[in-house]
């Protein structure tokens, strides 16, 4: 089991623990985007029992219909858990604004962790730049990282496909042809909110499950759609 880092305080405050002996499975589940009905979809293929927990990467608002929906359905089930992604962020911070949110939507949605961890897993929105450690790292890079370049964006390398050690980190963020999964990343927003689908990793079984949206709310650029390379372990 790894140990639970000291963070900055403002993020330290933001980072839950979970105990996974509590759980019977966890599954793990990319960007929704306000998509609830895709969501209700893809909980329906899941059926997660009442000891299985649904862990979210972020990003639960925000570019699709039903935001409100999203974070209804989310609050009301003591089984679903999100961190916190650049979108609630964007919330939070007054730089977007969703017209349907309550003051009650918008407290939630602060509440939110902005890490999740449990054994030697870590779930965060953005990523971990495995060159340093882990309390080094601000909000900003945490609910945003991707490129290992300054100021890159879209320019490899890329945190994930470069990562090779423990923990393992699963997140969102960064929209991708087709999941990413290694022993030390795993990359699940496939934009369900462009007419990807939305997809779920089963931490028991080891394996990916994903279904198809409706239809396709917002269009998006291939060249912001990422796609992720596996690169061989260096010897």
């Amino acid at each position: 089991m790894v140990s639970t880092p000291t963070l900055d305080p403002a993020i330290d405050a933001q980072h839950r623990r979970i105990d996974s002996t509590q759980w019977a499975n966890i599954y793990v589940v990319g960007d929704v985007h306000g998509c609830r009905a895709t969501l209700e979809r893809l909980l329906d293929e899941l059926d997660p029992a009442a000891d299985e927990l649904v862990v979210f990467v972020g990003d639960l608002v925000r570019k699709g219909p039903d935001s409100k929906g999203v974070l209804d359905l989310v609050r009301e089930r003591d089984t679903l858990v999100s961190v916190r992604g650049n979108n609630e962020q964007k919330l939070i911070d007054g730089r977007k604004s969703i017209d349907a949110l309550t003051e009650g939507d918008l407290a939630s949605v602060e509440s939110l962790p902005v890490m999740l961890s449990w054994d030697d897993t870590v779930v965060v929105h953005g990523g971990i730049d495995h060159r340093k450690p882990v309390t080094d790292h601000s909000l900003t890079e945490l609910l945003n990282n991707r490129s290992l370049v300054p100021d890159g964006s879209y320019d490899r390398p890329y945190w994930f496909e470069t990562r090779r050690e423990a923990p393992r980190v699963f997140f969102g963020h960064t929209v991708l042809a087709e999941p990413f999964v290694t022993d030390w990343a795993v990359g699940l927003d496939t934009g369900c909110v462009y007419g990807g689908q939305l997809t779920a990793y089963d931490t028991a079984a080891d394996e990916l499950i994903a279904v198809d949206p409706p239809e396709t709310y917002e269009e998006r650029s291939s060249d912001s759609i990422v796609e992720p390379r596996l690169h061989p372990a260096p010897q």
